[in-house]
């Protein structure tokens, strides 16, 4: 879908930017403030939080994965505490502290593949 390409888009501009926590503009990103910013350039309000916004939207599978799908992996803590976007081709974009910056990655990497919480599809449609 064309809109979902324009939030990809978005989102990969984005690469580069420093991780900076509590971050929700593009001086600086946290996981949540990245997404919640990309998602609301396209019209779409998400909620501030990784354990909110892991209540948002339709549930998926990882095999069900579209371009623009919010990804959760559990980091720190139990349930959802880290969140991205799903780019294609198993890669996301998100706002890791480690390494400070937006980046790309793989979701079935060693890291992020053991830590794969779920994912959530959230219309850009809504009215």
């Amino acid at each position: 879908m064309p809109q979902d390409q324009a939030l990809i888009a978005t989102a990969l501009s984005f690469r580069g930017t420093p991780y900076r926590n509590g971050g929700s503009d593009p001086t600086g990103f946290d996981c949540s403030g990245f997404t919640q910013w990309v998602f609301a350039q396209h019209g779409v309000a998400l909620p501030r939080e990784v354990e909110q916004q892991f209540k948002v939207g339709e549930k998926i599978g990882q095999d069900d994965l579209k371009p623009g799908d919010l990804v959760f992996f559990h980091t720190e803590s139990r349930g959802a505490s880290h969140v991205g976007i799903f780019v294609a081709d198993d890669q996301f974009v998100h706002a890791p502290s480690s390494k400070g910056v937006v980046r790309v990655e793989y979701i079935n990497s060693t890291y992020w593949g053991r830590r794969f919480l779920g994912a959530r599809r959230v219309s850009l449609d809504a009215p």
